[in-house]
């Protein structure tokens, strides 16, 4: 009896320590950025200027917007959780060959950015950078773009504005819904500080909504993806599934870019 009280102690123990743990350095896991010295010189093919847009509270927010001649609109990106601008600038560039002009932000500790981070700062940078894309770009020539972790800041920024229409890529359903996938054996809902709530923003979008996902997904299930599709309530939706699709490599299969290219030309 003794030793299975003890070995009941140990257990709660080591539970206590993963909830303490995940609670202080949930942070980590959600954020990978990488940095950028401030001189850090871009360097990508075709025409480009980079942006800075100072956020209220003193942060320094860094973009690249990527320009085409006659464009037929603008695709404002909002980019996964992991890697900098000379990363993202790389993955963004092929859609001007479709015509159009790409604006991608760098998040608060990414790259060349500054602030500190928080979700209410997120979404209100977020929304500095479609208010600068107004000043380029009528609100119906605008095509909001979001992946994985950005696809929830995406979908955000479309429920608070007016654009042609909403794309994400690998999106879930809520934070979580990712985490709990991640970590079914400890109190998901009392220990995130973060929500991203896909699920609610999703709600009150008004603009035609786009998802792709990959079947073989290993980041964020395709069921999540799925149930964020089910949960909107616009009729004008479209799911594109990539079939043995990962999280990371949807780009390298022709029915990604089929889609993209029937989305883009609608």
């Amino acid at each position: 009896m003794q030793k299975f009280k003890r070995i009941v102690a140990f257990g709660l123990s080591l539970l206590a320590l993963l909830i303490t743990m995940f609670y202080f350095f949930q942070e980590k896991l959600i954020f990978l950025p990488t940095t950028l010295p401030q001189d850090y010189t871009y360097s990508f093919d075709g025409d480009f200027e980079e942006v800075f847009i100072n956020a209220a509270d003193g942060a320094r927010l860094n973009a690249l917007h990527f320009k085409v001649k006659n464009p037929k609109g603008l695709i404002l990106y909002f980019h996964g959780n992991a890697g900098d601008l000379s990363r993202w600038g790389e993955i963004v560039a092929p859609f001007t060959e479709l015509g159009y002009e790409v604006l991608v932000m760098d998040y608060r500790t990414y790259g060349k950015s500054t602030g500190k981070l928080s979700e209410e700062a997120l979404h209100k940078d977020a929304q500095l950078f479609y208010d600068y894309a107004l000043r380029k770009f009528n609100e119906d020539e605008i095509i909001v773009f979001g992946r994985s972790l950005g696809a929830s800041i995406a979908t955000k920024v479309a429920s608070n504005n007016h654009p042609k229409k909403l794309i994400l890529e690998t999106p879930f359903y809520n934070l979580k819904d990712v985490a709990k996938e991640r970590f079914p054996f400890l109190p998901i809902k009392l220990m995130l500080k973060y929500t991203f709530n896909s699920s609610d923003f999703i709600k009150k979008v008004t603009a035609p909504v786009r998802i792709l996902h990959g079947t073989e997904d290993e980041v964020v299930s395709y069921e999540s993806g799925r149930k964020l599709y089910d949960s909107i309530p616009n009729e004008s939706k479209r799911f594109y599934t990539i079939e043995k699709g990962k999280h990371n490599d949807l780009a390298t299969f022709p029915s990604y870019w089929q889609a993209i290219k029937t989305e883009l030309e609608d």
